[in-house]
């Protein structure tokens, strides 16, 4: 009988999960030694003294059903940019796009504690940690989205991976679809239109624009003019519908859309490694610790 001290003696000891703990310390009739060794051949002990390392490269993956009608979006980081070229790396990053999209799991917990799209027999975390293991550097899924709709799911991958894009159209067709991506992956907004901007981050721009104006020697009425003039630029910046089209400046993103008699119901933009910090290491410190 496997107890619950032996399997956190374990977890403490190897830094591996306490499923995995648990599940050779049976097979070892709680024997530690021989637990420890068995997760050293499986490479899970291994992998997981590398978990402290920061993995802010990667990929940014997508996947669209063939009815259009589901799609997702997943960033799946490592730690170089050598093991995002990874044949193998790239192959489980697709999958775990596709996995999103057909098992609709809530959160990358739940995600994890899936079986494999690919292999019934394992977990995600445990193709996961294999792959760890066998690549040599750590990794984590990081964030995914998904859209189920009635209308039409379009995807776009830029930058071999260092950019991606999942959107949800009513109506339209996938060439407006993927023009819709192409913006914003290249302008970036932040929301869909003026109505989804959330009030204090408006009150915040407009609290700027007025200091702007006062510094620049208007009286407080005008200030207050200028920054209603100044709030449509604003918007024209943060709001997908207000950009200008990229392949058309002449015309908004909403002009665009209601020509097509479409919708944009909602998307996701993914930039690899974004907000994650990363550590700064010094050239010589480094050589140095290697040489110790």
């Amino acid at each position: 009988m496997v107890t619950a001290s032996q399997v956190k003696d374990l977890r403490e000891k190897t830094g591996a999960g306490m499923m995995d703990c648990k599940k050779v310390l049976t097979e070892t009739d709680g024997d530690m030694e021989k637990a420890i060794e068995l997760l050293r051949e499986r490479g899970i002990a291994k992998a997981a003294k590398k978990s402290d390392r920061i993995a802010a490269e990667g990929l940014v993956t997508a996947y669209v059903s063939e009815d259009s009608k589901i799609g997702a979006i997943a960033e799946v980081n490592a730690e170089t940019d050598f093991v995002a070229k990874n044949e193998e790396f790239r192959t489980f990053a697709n999958d775990i796009a596709k996995q999103v999209a057909v098992k609709n799991p809530k959160d990358v917990e739940e995600l994890l504690s899936q079986e494999f799209i690919n292999d019934s027999s394992k977990t995600v975390n445990e193709v996961l940690t294999d792959k760890i293991a066998k690549i040599g550097e750590n990794m984590s899924i990081r964030r995914f989205e998904r859209f189920e709709s009635t209308g039409l799911v379009e995807q776009y991958i830029h930058g071999d991976g260092k950019i991606g894009v999942l959107v949800e159209l009513e109506n339209g067709d996938k060439d407006l679809a993927k023009d819709i991506c192409m913006q914003i992956a290249a302008a970036r907004p932040e929301y869909l239109d003026k109505e989804s901007v959330p009030s204090e981050r408006l009150d915040k721009e407009m609290e700027i624009l007025k200091a702007q104006a006062m510094n620049e020697g208007k009286p407080e009425a005008i200030a207050e003019k200028i920054v209603q003039g100044r709030v449509g630029k604003f918007y024209s910046e943060i709001c997908l519908v207000e950009q200008e089209f990229v392949k058309n400046p002449d015309i908004k993103v909403k002009e665009l859309v209601d020509s097509k008699n479409a919708k944009i119901i909602k998307f996701a933009r993914f930039e690899k490694g974004e907000g994650i910090e990363k550590k700064e290491e010094n050239f010589a410190e480094e050589v140095m610790k290697q040489i110790k």
